[in-house]
């Protein structure tokens, strides 16, 4: 067992919580990191131990164009005042990982520089992928890269390339030894080289004990990156989708049938992944709901279902956040502690992630316990966690009427209610227990009741008036297999040819055949292919499938 066992994050995109300028002049450093030191407290009485903090490094504009991996943006601070920051997390018992951004680097960055000052001569040269000195690019350097989602901003590393690998394994040396971090998420990991990653895993495994290497990972077969080779976890997007897209449609089979292809990859046991509701890429929770009071049960089912639960700064307080064209400022905006400081004892939203993260350190049935689904309906969901002769079992309702649940109840004789209180009596193996509209509950067999119980008030999140909505009865069954889309008609997947001289569409289509092969493919399934414009991204998605 490792702290990221049990471990319940909290996520910080420090440039924009700390109201940073859009832009690097690259001059005197501010102090704006120190802004964050007042919020430790408030992420520990959140039930949180874990910070994931960045991009934290030297760059010119959003973070992810790294200038100088071994220095703080100069827009949050110094190397000393980054010290100061983890050390006084790890004084109040949080973790702290940062951001590896080792796919691409920024145009600034000393290699690149070089580069374009020395064209062939340059000895850096083969650092970066398909360097063309017969091309151009957007910036009119005579000569052309490879590049992260098209973005010339984003040269990309060539990872087959002995020195740059021990680069960044020196950089992650230096970022235990000056600022003592627990582990690193990895930006892009979905299109980093695994050989690459392997050799990260090493120098994780050489540096500190129980250092965390977590990968951002959209699309795929996890476990081609979550093993004792690569990486320990990484992003689970599959659940991210599935926890408000279910709840928008009431229908809780997307996400029993989520937990369940996750748990056929084996990943619910020793290898756990990273849950989410959002973060700094994608809409807060808040907007994303169509009905607001869901926001208790999502939130539910991120802190019990199998997986290591993370809560992106500000989303405990139902703050919006909607994605703009050509902007994600909206996602990542500047926060004052004074506004928050009280926000857990005055905000109900607040106060519930603070319960749940309070419940679930206190449960450990909720970090290493098994699965079991007990009941499914469209607006009806119930499981169990076990672990060492412990049954915590978990109901959620996403309909606007109370539900009575009858479920098998393990060897319990009584069951508590952890967030609102109330018990239920277990009788021939089974408890009957009456759940709220738009509600859940986290149900702890009786000899836990006095660690786990909180004081939430049912009643501050009650449906408002506003939100409820006439909609139809839904059959209780499972999503019926869509119609073909047009795209999946039109294009045909070329045979004998590899996935890497294919096209956008042709990787789509390919994607597609092969999730049929596994199962229905829903709507949502095939928007999220779609979606994925990335050629590098859907080569490595299209070669997950076994």
């Amino acid at each position: 067992m490792a702290w990221y066992d049990e471990a319940i994050f909290y996520h910080i995109y420090p440039l924009g919580m700390t109201d940073a300028p859009k832009l690097n002049s690259y001059g005197e450093a501010e102090k704006r990191l120190l802004k964050l030191i007042p919020w430790i407290g408030h992420i520990r009485r959140l039930g949180c131990n874990a910070v994931y903090i960045g991009p934290l490094f030297e760059s010119v504009g959003h973070g992810y164009e790294t200038t100088d991996y071994k220095k703080l943006d100069s827009r949050l601070g110094t190397n000393e005042e980054l010290k100061l920051f983890v050390s006084e997390c790890h004084k109040q018992g949080l973790k702290v990982i940062f951001d590896g951004v080792f796919n691409h680097t920024g145009r600034d960055f000393f290699a690149f520089r070089d580069l374009k000052e020395k064209r062939e001569a340059s000895e850096y040269k083969d650092w970066y992928c398909n360097v063309n000195f017969y091309g151009n690019n957007e910036y009119g350097d005579g000569f052309s890269y490879g590049n992260w989602g098209g973005y010339d901003l984003l040269a990309k590393l060539n990872q087959h390339n002995s020195q740059v690998v021990e680069y960044i394994c020196d950089v992650i040396r230096f970022w235990v030894k000056e600022f003592d971090v627990d582990g690193i998420r990895l930006d892009a990991a979905d299109v980093l080289d695994f050989d690459f990653m392997k050799a990260l895993r090493k120098t994780a495994n050489e540096v500190k004990a129980d250092f965390w290497l977590m990968g951002e990972v959209i699309h795929g077969d996890y476990n081609r990156w979550v093993n004792e080779g690569t990486l320990h976890s990484v992003t689970n997007y599959h659940l991210h989708k599935a926890l408000y897209s279910g709840h928008n449609d009431h229908n809780y089979f997307e996400i029993a049938h989520t937990v369940k292809r996750l748990n056929d990859m084996g990943l619910s046991g020793k290898m756990k992944l990273y849950n989410f509701v959002d973060n700094h890429d994608v809409e807060r929770i808040f907007t994303k709901l169509s009905k607001k009071s869901h926001f208790l049960p999502v939130h539910i089912l991120l802190y019990t279902l199998p997986g290591i639960p993370s809560v992106y700064y500000g989303s405990e307080f139902g703050i919006e956040g909607k994605k703009m064209k050509g902007s994600d400022d909206s996602l990542r905006p500047a926060l004052s502690f004074e506004n928050y400081k009280n926000a857990i004892e005055e905000n109900s939203l607040t106060g519930l992630v603070s319960a749940l993260g309070k419940t679930r350190q206190k449960l450990k049935a909720l970090s290493y316990g098994d699965y079991r689904e007990l009941l499914l309906r469209n607006r009806q969901y119930a499981f169990s966690r076990s672990f060492e002769g412990e049954t915590v079992i978990v109901t959620v309702n996403n309909d606007d009427a109370d539900f009575t649940f009858t479920l098998p109840a393990g060897n319990a004789e009584k069951y508590v209610g952890s967030l609102f209180g109330g018990s239920a009596d277990v009788v021939n193996s089974t408890v009957t227990v009456t759940v709220g509209g738009n509600s859940g509950e986290i149900w702890v067999p009786v000899g836990k009741a006095g660690k786990a119980v909180s004081s939430l008030d049912a009643e501050a999140f009650k449906v408002k008036p506003e939100e409820k909505k006439q909609e139809p009865v839904k059959e209780e069954k499972a999503e019926k297999k869509p119609e073909k889309s047009k795209n999946e008609k039109a294009v045909t997947v070329p045979e004998n040819i590899p996935y890497e001289e294919m096209s956008v569409e042709q990787l789509q289509q390919a994607i597609l055949m092969k999730m049929a092969k596994n199962g229905p493919v829903t709507d949502r399934m095939r928007k999220d292919v779609e979606e994925n414009i990335w050629h590098d991204s859907l080569v490595n998605w299209v070669k997950s499938f076994r």
